[in-house]
């Protein structure tokens, strides 16, 4: 199993201003280092090679949140601003690939995964069940209340059209229960 990053073990506030640089993605390495030490001089910097290996991991999940932003910005144009049911689906579908990624790397490992490693994958499994359930819910209510306010409209047709006197309180009576089972 491959131990953990220098960078990942920075003190915070260091480890931020360089994920902020490599953000920003305009220096070359030897730049960053230069910048890392003038923000840091009581600090040791990482070597040049680590932050190459940093940057490139960096690279590939920005890489993946590009591709996850490129796609929420493809199925809010293909079905409206008002898409809010099928972003939080996008969401929870990516939340459960990255899952899913952490747990096949997992695997891939010549190692077994440790303890911790496991622990991870359990909770991020849990994240994703309780991430689709909330969806659910979600789009429960939702419906709920297009039901609901479909019906307070309905209501006050059917209101109306008794006032108007264009239809018998007989017959409105039949259509509220037949039609619209209010």
């Amino acid at each position: 199993m491959a131990r953990k990053s220098t960078i990942s073990r920075l003190p915070p506030e260091q480890r931020a201003f360089i994920e902020k640089l490599l953000r920003e993605d305009r220096l070359t390495l030897d730049e960053m280092l230069v910048e890392i030490r003038a923000a840091f001089p009581q600090a040791s910097p990482p070597s040049r090679s680590t932050l190459g290996r940093y940057s490139k991991q960096f690279d590939v999940l920005a890489g993946r949140l590009r591709d996850i932003q490129a796609a929420s910005k493809v199925l809010v144009s293909e079905l409206g601003e008002d898409a809010t049911e099928r972003g939080g689906q996008l969401l929870v579908e990516a939340i459960t690939t990255l899952a899913t990624d952490a747990a096949l790397r997992a695997n891939d490992e010549d190692a077994a995964p440790s303890i911790k490693e496991v622990a991870e994958l359990a909770r991020g499994a849990r994240a994703v069940l309780q991430a689709r359930t909330a969806s659910l819910k979600e789009r429960q209510a939702i419906e709920k209340a297009a039901i609901e306010r479909m019906r307070s409209e309905q209501q006050k047709k059917l209101g109306k059209l008794e006032r108007d006197g264009a239809i018998t309180p007989e017959v409105l009576a039949r259509i509220r229960e037949e039609i619209y089972g209010l």
